[in-house]
């Protein structure tokens, strides 16, 4: 977690994520990037005629003005350094394009959480990106409210032991010197009682492995069991007062009910915490 990305469109979900990259910035050493993508409007004909050309740079000049007053705030208020960059292009290609030119380790968005259409936009832009990133994304809800993360969750039904995917939350908490917790899920109406028993006869041996890789005794899983993935993970996640959860997109496990992507994605709009999505195949 070296190179962190943070894409704004000056909206208040954005903001959001902004200042928790801000506060994070404060106790760990990252790299900080802002990054506005200025989508271009008009057609070939006003384009001709100068009108949509003038009323671009009239816009580009005013994104400009705002990316370099968030950066002088965030330097000002914070003495973090943030590099500023301007794309024209939709945001997922900005986001795509800044990613592999800066070899990004983190990209961080806002989600949705208001009932303006601006915000509802950006949340679905950021589970959009959530689907496509090859890098781990961390949606921050917003009404998210920044505190040091003192407990992580990864919520897992695949016992994954590749450290490509591993390492990125367990080095997050020990970043954060924070709690690691794992839970693994069993739908009680669509799973066999096959499925639960061979969940429940691997979480031992899942366990000890996560300590002995990660030298970390405090690591605490559970086997969850419900009806609802959602409900049940969100309650856990009540009960434990966990501050960031932490799942892998199986982009391509299309028989998996419980992490296809889309789980993860509507996980990113009804989360109050941040979510990490780590995609299954990293670059």
């Amino acid at each position: 977690m070296k190179k962190i990305l943070v894409p704004t469109d000056f909206s208040a979900s954005a903001d959001n994520a902004v200042n928790f990259v801000v506060k994070t910035a404060t106790i760990l050493p990252v790299e900080v990037i802002l990054v506005h993508a200025f989508e271009l409007s008009g057609d070939t004909y006003t384009d001709y005629m100068g009108i949509n050309k003038e009323f671009n740079q009239s816009q580009l000049h005013e994104v400009n003005d705002k990316l370099a007053a968030l950066k002088a705030s965030i330097e000002e208020k914070e003495g973090i350094i943030a590099d500023t960059y301007i794309f024209s292009g939709t945001v997922k290609e900005s986001i795509i394009q800044v990613t592999r030119e800066k070899n990004i380790d983190l990209i961080v968005m806002g989600t949705t959480g208001a009932s303006s259409l601006k915000e509802k936009i950006w949340g679905s832009k950021t589970a959009d990106i959530i689907s496509k990133s090859q890098v781990p994304v961390l949606a921050i809800p917003l009404e998210y409210t920044w505190k040091k993360p003192q407990k992580i969750l990864f919520a897992t039904n695949h016992f994954e032991k590749d450290p490509a995917l591993l390492d990125v939350i367990f080095e997050m908490a020990d970043l954060f010197k924070a709690q690691m917790h794992v839970v693994v899920f069993t739908n009680e109406a669509s799973d066999e009682a096959l499925t639960f028993l061979e969940h429940d006869r691997s979480i031992p041996a899942y366990e000890q492995m996560l300590k002995e890789k990660y030298k970390d005794e405090t690591i605490i899983i559970a086997h969850l069991f419900g009806n609802n993935f959602e409900e049940t993970l969100q309650d856990y996640i009540r009960q434990q007062e966990i501050d960031i959860l932490g799942m892998v997109t199986h982009k391509r496990s299309f028989a998996d009910r419980i992490f296809h992507p889309s789980i993860t994605r509507r996980m990113s709009y009804h989360t109050k915490i941040p979510l990490l999505a780590i995609p299954a195949t990293i670059e």
